[in-house]
């Protein structure tokens, strides 16, 4: 996502009118009531190249001086909420014009009033719990020993270059040290529980990605950019490394709401505590898992262990814990210290059973090829056995919701399984629909034909997973029919940004690019070039899938007429409503620890990542040099 969007607020707009202070809720840039889904006008914000915008100062007096007033600027910012990339450039914009400085030097702003929002935070995280992340270009090309391996540059520590200097005090006072700028593995160690910190060496389009991604899942961080982006020999400022590096200063409490404990625990469901909510009682054994009673039970539960985000059992936690009163979230309580209930656990588990056996079907149906990064698993185990599977795990599903009534009562058990039983229902009506076309294509087909597929395929499961987490903490009744628009506009707007990263692959998922569009199926995008073309471009488009040319010649036909009629414009415009919509309608929720969640779901599910940068075109397939995926929760 560009975070340097010139279409925001106007310099001068003092910090505290941007940023969303606790029971205040968001500015909502449209007028539609909650209930309105008639489409809105709007203008399109076009993606802008900001690479003007990038400049970092030339002298090492102007870079300390913009430092040194960033630092007195973040200090009237109200820290209770992580910052959003709007907030951000809308301060640094006004920071800008206070200091008189130039535009050029935006994002270097942004990264200053970044590092001085946490840096009180980050000095907080005891040594071994921080994170220190540099860049692959600080080594000397030339004649580097040094060899990647999946942790990235395994650095031999030669002299040659700084990084073995940050690199040796960092471990020798407990970091965790990566040498691989923006490398995945990042997220994972995050979730996993072992960093609370992150101090990163990178240039300012590295942390321009890392912003959306990092910063609004509440990790504090510190930023050093590099003087230029060239990925060869570059340089940074050392003394802005030594400043944090060897520093700790404990506090009291957090200062900013943070959802990562939460993320934290959602995989935990899945690792630590999986066993003993979800025990094997066929499988326990090597042997027993491979026996033909075993062997269903032993697949099913190794497809729901591993693989995914874990984000709609995270939702389903996260609105327990907003509705109970956000102990855990604002950083009152440790989860570790206080375990969600096995009640709420299960519950948790069985939207991921439920999500887990739709993927297995959908993706037999559909005959796709990957999941995971892995074969799907028709094409591993056989169409039959892979059919039981994902009716193993509904039954798995079930099984975990008429557990949970133990712990939270029949009554709560009740009403979330009949809320899951109507999203299972809504989902296969939505992939029969789906098939039903691809059967029987209709070239007529309109956006809004597609949109109502998109509302019954995806919105359901977040439906299903806001909703039992709401309704385990409280009466959920008044908040059901917000909860079921929110999710529409969360679920329609997650799908269309998934058509659009169909085009450039999915590393998580799919891995080729194109796959949707070349299997026929009702996309918006299909439905947009439909609706835009005349007579004689429709038939070149149906021609198109009932030609016999390659997939690499369809592809590019199909993509040139998808430019010429603006399609991926006008998608992404769409998803602008959607994100619209759903801030309207968290703007109407009086209780803040639920309107901030709905603010935090709308950040993370409908965030635009944006077109690859030049480096990562000429880097594709080098996971090292990959963005840090934290918005990608949304894409399991």
């Amino acid at each position: 996502m560009d975070f340097l969007d010139k279409s925001l607020t106007p310099v001068g707009q003092p910090p505290e009118m941007s940023l969303a202070s606790p029971g205040s809720g968001r500015v909502s840039s449209t007028s539609s009531s909650p209930g309105d889904d008639d489409p809105l006008p709007q203008k399109k914000r076009k993606r802008k190249s900001t690479s003007h915008l990038k400049a970092v100062p030339e002298t090492l007096a102007l870079r300390e001086l913009i430092k040194g007033d960033a630092e007195a600027y973040a200090r009237s910012l109200d820290k209770a909420q992580p910052f959003s990339r709007n907030d951000l450039e809308t301060w640094g914009r006004d920071f800008l014009h206070r200091i008189d400085q130039p535009e050029k030097y935006l994002g270097f702003a942004m990264v200053m009033i970044g590092n001085y929002f946490w840096k009180r935070q980050f000095l907080s995280v005891p040594f071994d719990r921080r994170m220190l992340l540099l860049p692959h270009c600080l080594k000397h090309a030339e004649g580097c020993p040094a060899e990647y391996d999946e942790f990235g540059l395994d650095c031999e520590k030669c002299g040659a270059c700084s990084i073995a200097d940050y690199k040796v005090r960092a471990e020798q006072l407990g970091y965790k040290v990566l040498v691989a700028e923006g490398s995945p593995i990042v997220l994972k160690i995050i979730v996993e529980g072992y960093v609370d910190g992150i101090l990163g060496v990178a240039c300012l389009n590295v942390l321009e990605k890392a912003i959306d991604k990092v910063l609004i899942a509440g990790v504090p961080s510190f930023a050093v950019p590099l003087h230029s982006g060239d990925c060869k020999n570059t340089t940074l400022d050392e003394s802005w490394v030594w400043e944090v590096l060897e520093k700790f200063e404990p506090l009291e409490k957090p200062q900013t709401r943070s959802y990562v404990s939460l993320m934290r625990a959602s995989a935990d469901l899945f690792g630590n505590r999986f066993g003993q909510l979800l025990p094997r009682q066929r499988s326990q054994t090597p042997d027993r898992a491979q026996s033909p009673l075993g062997l269903t039970e032993d697949v099913s539960f190794d497809w729901l262990a591993n693989g995914g985000k874990r984000f709609r059992p995270f939702i389903t936690l996260a609105a327990y814990d907003a509705a109970t009163g956000g102990d855990r979230v604002n950083g009152r309580v440790k989860p570790e210290e206080r375990p969600f209930g096995d009640g709420v656990a299960k519950v948790a588990m069985a939207i991921e059973a439920f999500h887990k056996a739709s993927l297995v079907h959908d993706d037999i149906q559909d005959d796709d090829l990957f999941r995971y990064g892995r074969e799907t698993l028709h094409r591993s185990q056989g169409l039959g056995p892979a059919i039981n599977i994902g009716d193993y795990l509904i039954g798995v599903g079930y099984r975990l919701l008429n557990e949970c009534r133990k712990e939270l009562g029949a009554e709560v058990a009740c009403d979330i399984t009949d809320a899951m039983s109507t999203a299972h229902i809504q989902l296969c009506d939505g992939q029969g629909a789906e098939m039903a076309w691809q059967n029987r294509p209709d070239w007529n087909m309109k956006p809004l034909d597609a949109l109502q597929i998109y509302a019954l395929k995806t919105s359901p499961a977040f439906e299903a997973a806001l909703y039992a987490g709401l309704r385990m903490g409280m009466d959920a009744e008044p908040y059901r029919e917000t909860v079921s628009q929110f999710c529409r506009q969360l679920g329609v707007g997650f799908q269309i940004l998934n058509d659009l990263k169909d085009w450039s692959g999915d590393e998580d998922n799919k891995l080729v690019a194109g796959q949707d569009a070349l299997a026929l199926r009702p996309t918006v995008m299909l439905a947009l070039a439909l609706e835009a073309a005349n007579g004689e471009q429709r038939r070149e488009i149906q021609q198109l899938f009932e030609s016999d040319e390659s997939d690499t010649v369809r592809l590019a036909k199909l993509r040139r007429l998808m430019s010429e009629f603006r399609v991926f414009d006008k998608a992404e415009t769409l998803v602008d409503k959607c994100r619209q919509r759903a801030e309207t309608l968290a703007d109407g929720i009086e209780l803040d620890e639920i309107r901030q969640l709905f603010y935090f779901l709308v950040d993370t599910v409908l965030a635009d990542e944006g077109e690859p940068s030049q480096l990562e075109k000429t880097q594709a397939g080098n996971p090292m040099l990959m963005p840090l995926p934290v918005v990608s929760l949304a894409g399991s």
